[in-house]
């Protein structure tokens, strides 16, 4: 229960907003020269090993796909697993009438709606599975690093075209199309999570929005990607990607938001007890019910 796992929560939205300012790293590019054109390169081309500043951008990938991975998984284990389902059910079956349990089971309904934890929702488990795909494929591409900068190197663009660079970059193109599948994968998940169960409040209101940009980010960075490798031209990739990775990290900012232990429950509310008694009937006395006939007989 949320009420009962304060630290669960809170720890997960850290490990978020960690991930989250890890993961926009690149925006560094902007104070350090890189070398790089940030409009046309891979924002991958930042991490190279051929690159002065590629140690530290390869650091800053890990650290956010560690820290979104083991947020997944803490979310998974503690607000999905099946110990707290049974728990759950056996202190509902527990609780007895009367004003105390119906607080308790407001309290309850109220923490539930914040942490989403509800119940064994199959969009909100498979939410934070993909974000568990999502920061796993992200650590993995960081250590497959890219060895040159295709965008604005032309013999690094030639070997690649050729077959003559190293098996990372292959690697490194299937592990980033991985991360971006679970990142997409995760925001679709929870947040239509958030909407069916009325769970996380900024994720419920703001979370559409978040997805119709980052699909058309991702259609933008997949169209700008086959236009290079076809020879014609790189069509802003590096601006299409770097929108792309911003959503995200905005994304995963929201969810550490909606998880914090302060957020409200949004529309549930726990339930306040009942102070009205309920009254007790009265008999009437003999004499009493003669005394009425005899006025229902001749009234005054």
């Amino acid at each position: 229960m949320p009420s009962s796992h304060p630290g669960g929560a809170r720890a997960v939205a850290v490990l978020l907003l960690l991930s989250a300012v890890a993961y926009t790293a690149w925006v560094l590019e902007v104070v350090l020269s890189t070398g790089l054109d940030p409009v046309q390169a891979y924002i991958s081309e930042l991490a190279a090993e051929d690159q002065p500043l590629g140690g530290l951008f390869r650091a800053t990938d890990l650290v956010a796909g560690l820290a979104v991975l083991a947020a997944a998984v803490l979310a998974l284990t503690t607000f999905h697993g099946p110990a707290r389902v049974r728990a759950r059910l056996g202190v509902s079956a527990r609780l007895g009438a009367g004003a105390g349990a119906s607080a308790r089971l407001g309290a309850r309904a109220g923490a539930r709606a914040r942490f989403g934890h509800g119940g064994r929702s199959r969009w909100a488990v498979a939410g934070w599975a993909a974000l568990a795909l999502f920061g796993a494929a992200t650590a993995a591409d960081s250590r497959l690093p890219l060895s040159c900068a295709p965008t604005s190197d032309e013999m690094c663009a030639a070997r690649e075209t050729a077959g003559l660079v190293p098996a990372t970059h292959t690697a490194h193109a299937v592990t980033s199309s991985l991360a971006m599948l679970g990142a997409l994968g995760g925001l679709i998940a929870l947040t239509v999570a958030a909407r069916r169960h009325g769970w996380w409040p900024p994720v419920r209101r703001y979370g559409p929005w978040l997805l119709g940009a980052e699909l058309l980010a991702t259609g933008w960075s997949l169209g700008a990607i086959a236009a290079f490798e076809a020879g014609r031209g790189t069509w802003a990739l590096g601006a299409g990607q770097r929108l792309q990775v911003l959503l995200v990290a905005l994304w995963l900012a929201l969810l550490a938001a909606a998880l914090r232990p302060g957020a409200t429950a949004g529309e549930i509310r726990p339930a306040a007890p009942s102070s009205a008694t309920v009254p007790t009937p009265t008999v009437p006395t003999p004499a009493a019910a003669e005394a009425r006939r005899a006025e229902r007989r001749d009234p005054v």
